[in-house]
């Protein structure tokens, strides 16, 4: 067993202890209420082949490499997600259905509608210019789209050493059209002298029960997989965040939690390189020693 004072995992531990105990408690765009802090740092080393994938609760690894894949294809309708059984994006299309037509169908039903329907999905599956649509088609005033991924690729692989490879989907021209702003809006990198990738990802705000283990999975495959497109090593992930909040129906949830003694963060590895960035696929990644506890069932707040 490894200690929890030396297990990276007590990094996110000991946050959410921080919110239960010192948080501010407020009502939130959702209704739902939240306790938060403001401003947060953690740390992960990948260099030794590990990944921060929570083990104090079963988290859906596949689940949220998924999404990362999604977002890298630049589509925006949940149709895709869905035919991967992929469905943590679907709230916020389902409720805008149910409020614009007064049906209260049955999540199963719309998605199945979504899935079998292109025309249904291309009126109700859309989410809006979120994560993928800004990340490789960013429009500028002139008209261009923008791939801010590909340019990341070329200038990791071209001068490693520049200070401006960062890409992020906070356009605030049309953030109205989103079905929900982006939460993790800003990714940095870094190239040491000896070639080892180290990313920054900020999120203005996270759900640390159900968002954030999601989010650190997501963003260090993306660093693995563009670590490998441009020939470097993995290095170090560093997370950060802003409004940083447990919502007030999963305080008791997180005390379970809390209750629960960190295991051996697992090991993940790329079983091929694809010739680009587009080229990944969900059996590309191969985690090894995962052995965490029971999930911790919580409602989404949408």
């Amino acid at each position: 067993m490894v200690g929890r004072s030396e297990h990276p995992e007590a990094q996110y531990l000991g946050l959410m202890r921080g919110i239960l105990e010192n948080g501010d408690e407020r009502v939130d765009r959702t209704g739902v209420g939240t306790r938060s802090i403001f401003g947060a740092t953690a740390r992960f080393d990948l260099s030794n082949g590990t990944a921060p994938i929570i083990t104090t609760k079963r988290v859906s690894w596949k689940t949220s490499v998924k999404e990362m894949l999604w977002f890298l294809t630049g589509e925006t309708n949940i149709q895709a997600l869905l035919r991967e059984n992929v469905r943590i994006w679907t709230d916020w299309p389902l409720a805008t259905y149910r409020r614009e037509t007064g049906e209260d169908i049955e999540q199963a039903v719309f998605e199945h509608r979504i899935v079998e329907d292109d025309d249904f999905a291309a009126r109700w599956g859309e989410l809006g210019p979120v994560y993928g649509k800004q990340w490789r088609r960013w429009v500028g005033p002139d008209g261009r789209e923008h791939d801010q991924i590909a340019q990341l690729v070329t200038t990791l692989k071209n001068n490693p050493s520049s200070r401006r490879m960062l890409f992020h989907a906070w356009n605030v021209a049309e953030l109205g059209d989103m079905a929900l702003p982006p939460c993790h809006m800003v990714y940095q990198f870094h190239v040491t002298s000896d070639g080892r990738l180290n990313c920054l990802m900020f999120q203005r705000s996270v759900d640390v029960f159900l968002g954030l283990p999601f989010n650190l999975v997501g963003a260090t495959v993306l660093q693995l997989m563009l670590a490998q497109q441009a020939d470097l090593k993995p290095g170090e992930f560093v997370w950060m965040s802003g409004d940083t909040h447990l919502y007030l129906n999963h305080l008791n949830q997180a005390r379970e939690q809390l209750a629960r003694e960190p295991r051996p963060f697992p090991r993940i590895r790329l079983t091929r390189r694809p010739e680009s960035i587009d080229g990944y696929r969900i059996d590309d990644f191969e985690v090894e020693g995962y052995d965490p506890h029971p999930a911790i069932k919580a409602d989404v707040a949408v």
